[in-house]
């Protein structure tokens, strides 16, 4: 099982968001600790600015990791990024693979396509 860390604070979008892209695209099980920064002013010092950070056992951090193409390169340069999933989100994140509206209409990216 791989431990990580995730450097975050109380009511962080943005750490919500890693969390939820993370839990989609590790292939490999998982153990997240969470480390509260604001009640310490040296975290605050390190990685107010730079949250959320996720941090692997080797101590090989990724900042401002919530976005989904820098965390799967992060994931994937230690082997445990799901391909498949990863395809699965850059489809939905493309709009590739949007659902159908009533009367044949598409959606893409927030906005309805007729026809």
């Amino acid at each position: 099982m791989i431990r990580l860390r995730l450097y975050t604070t109380l009511g962080c979008h943005l750490c919500e968001q890693l969390e939820a892209v993370l839990a989609t695209l590790c292939a490999e099980r998982y153990r997240l600790e969470r480390v509260e920064i604001s009640g310490d002013d040296e975290l605050v010092a390190c990685y107010g600015v730079r949250i959320p950070v996720l941090v692997d056992e080797a101590g090989q951090e990724l900042d401002r990791g919530m976005d989904p193409g820098r965390l799967a390169a992060w994931l994937s340069a230690r082997g445990w990024l799901d391909e498949a999933a990863w395809r699965q989100l850059q489809e939905q994140l493309s709009g590739e693979s949007a659902p159908k509206t009533a009367k044949g209409a598409t959606l893409r990216g927030g906005r309805r396509y007729l026809g």
